[in-house]
């Protein structure tokens, strides 16, 4: 007997896979989709923003293009960020954690420097550093890929946050009342305004009186002023729903980390890393009379200049520094830590080289200090010393994540280390440093770069009263308006200099160019 399966001539039917449990993953276009996978950075297409978020996000962006000019290095940069933070986790259902509280206080101090100081390089860097410290404590993480990329996470929130905050907005709409599209909308308020401005006009033109009436109650504005005011609410706003919606729905960057790398024999990673301790040593050893010889290496060596003797010493900092985190960084991901021969051997061998590494920071450090004492200061001489002096601490962190064999808080304390020494730079008042110690240059050697000093901020004006009256006018500044209160800048409100942006004759012989060798 001859049986018969169903199917195409008699072949037997292929199995069908069972249809998937749960609901399916939403698609291009539909609401939860997102290209993040979901164990970095789901998406609840449900959620809501908070309508009082949303009330205090428009308050401060009414009071935020009010008192903040972000042209203008002033007290407003503080303010804004403030309110940022207050609403931010003032709207939260929870306070912030002990890493939050840090990152918040060292944001809020970065931006305090463009209300103390007008030096624009120095409020820049803060500015910079504030962006990268307060968009990486909105959104946490550990490693160096959530610390090299949460500054980047506020150019990919804005296609959540319009839906995230436009289901608040549909919700608190009346169910009979549609909201009306922006698109439409525009055009309403475009009509309205011609509307008003043509008739208006007729108006004004066949009546004086009535021009009188229209003059008192409509307020001159400049069209580009508007413009400038509403986009800085726009920024305000931005950053208050950004940040609400991070801390509500965290990203997960640590997942994007690199997996950890499989361990190696201890002689593949050790014998490389053994050597070049040797020639760190060696070269530590017989350096030593260069790498700190200071003025008298310099005067006994034949054609040494102290521009050749200091630029040599930034240069080997930057190619030693460079050069020892990458091979650190492969030794890290490498080196076996099973046993604990293995864990010594690896203390002992990174310590020597960040040991060695700090050396020639410190060389570095005091080749500089040596060129600006014979030169005179200047703010890259300055800005070069603040990185050798990071780099330092950098070090030492490595070395001490190599005692305890743990390196997990080390990204985020690479950060602050760069925070704390660009802070520390501003508490100098860096063009003020300047200022004082090349007048000290002027009254023992009667050598003074007055072209140089004019070309410095606000800052120095309480310094330049030391110089003589005659010698002080030669250092100039260009004409300024006294600034309102919201943009109250405390070295601009100190400032006293002479406004005048030609030297005389008697001003060129200070005009020396003593900052270009």
């Amino acid at each position: 007997m001859t049986m018969m399966y169903p199917g195409w001539y008699g072949a037997p039917p292929q199995p069908v896979a069972p249809p998937p449990l749960g609901p399916m993953p939403p698609r291009q276009g539909e609401a939860g989709w997102t290209v993040w996978p979901r164990r970095i950075w789901p998406i609840d297409p449900l959620a809501v923003a908070p309508r009082r978020m949303l009330f205090a996000a428009a308050i401060a962006g009414a009071v935020g293009t009010a008192l903040w000019r972000p042209t203008v290095l002033s007290v407003g940069y503080l303010m804004v960020g403030l309110m940022v933070f207050g609403v931010v986790y003032g709207t939260a259902d929870r306070r912030p954690t002990r890493a939050e509280w840090t990152g918040i206080g060292l944001t809020l101090a970065l931006l305090s420097v463009s209300a103390m100081l007008a030096a624009e390089w120095v409020g820049g860097l803060c500015l910079i550093a504030a962006w990268v410290v307060g968009w990486c404590t909105f959104a946490g993480g550990h490693t160096w890929t959530a610390v090299l990329s949460g500054p980047f996470l506020p150019w990919l929130l804005p296609g959540r946050v319009r839906g995230w905050v436009g289901r608040a907005l549909h919700g608190a709409a009346p169910s009979r009342m549609a909201v009306p599209k922006l698109g439409r909308l525009a055009v309403v308020i475009g009509v309205t305004v011609a509307l008003a401005l043509v008739f208006g006009g007729l108006f004004a033109a066949a009546d004086p009186a009535f021009a009188r009436l229209v003059d008192n109650l409509v307020p001159e504005f400049d069209g580009g002023d508007i413009i400038a005011r509403l986009v800085v609410a726009g920024i305000v706003v931005a950053f208050i729903l950004g940040g609400g919606y991070l801390i509500r729905f965290t990203p997960r960057l640590d997942n994007m980390a690199p997996a950890p790398m499989k361990p190696v024999p201890r002689w593949e990673w050790a014998l490389p890393l053994g050597v070049l301790d040797v020639l760190f040593i060696a070269f530590v050893a017989v350096q030593a009379r260069i790498l700190f010889g200071g003025h008298t290496h310099v005067l006994e060596t034949e054609g040494l200049t102290y521009a050749e003797y200091a630029r040599q010493g930034f240069w080997q900092l930057l190619w030693v520094s460079g050069l020892t985190m990458l091979v650190l960084t492969g030794v890290i991901r490498v080196a076996g830590r099973a046993t604990a021969a293995d864990r010594r051997l690896l203390r002992v061998l990174v310590g020597i080289l960040c040991a060695t590494s700090v050396v020639v920071v410190i060389s570095a450090i005091h080749r500089m200090w040596v060129y600006q004492q014979a030169y005179g200061f200047s703010t890259e001489r300055l800005m070069v010393i603040t990185i050798e002096v990071w780099l330092g601490a950098v070090f030492l962190l490595v070395a001490a994540a190599g005692i305890r064999m743990s390196a997990r808080w080390l990204p985020r304390a690479v950060l602050v280390a760069g925070v704390l020494a660009l802070l520390g730079l501003a508490a100098l008042n860096p063009e003020r440093l300047i200022a004082d110690r090349n007048i000290d240059r002027f009254e023992q050697t009667g050598q003074l770069d007055a072209e140089y000093l004019s070309r410095l901020s606000a800052d120095i004006d309480p310094a330049l009263h030391r110089l003589p009256d005659r010698i002080r006018a030669c250092v100039t500044a260009p004409a300024s308006d006294r600034d309102p209160w919201y943009l109250f800048n405390l070295s601009r409100s100190r400032a006293d200099r002479a406004v005048d942006g030609s030297l005389s004759d008697f001003c060129t012989a200070f005009g020396r160019d003593e900052y270009s060798r």
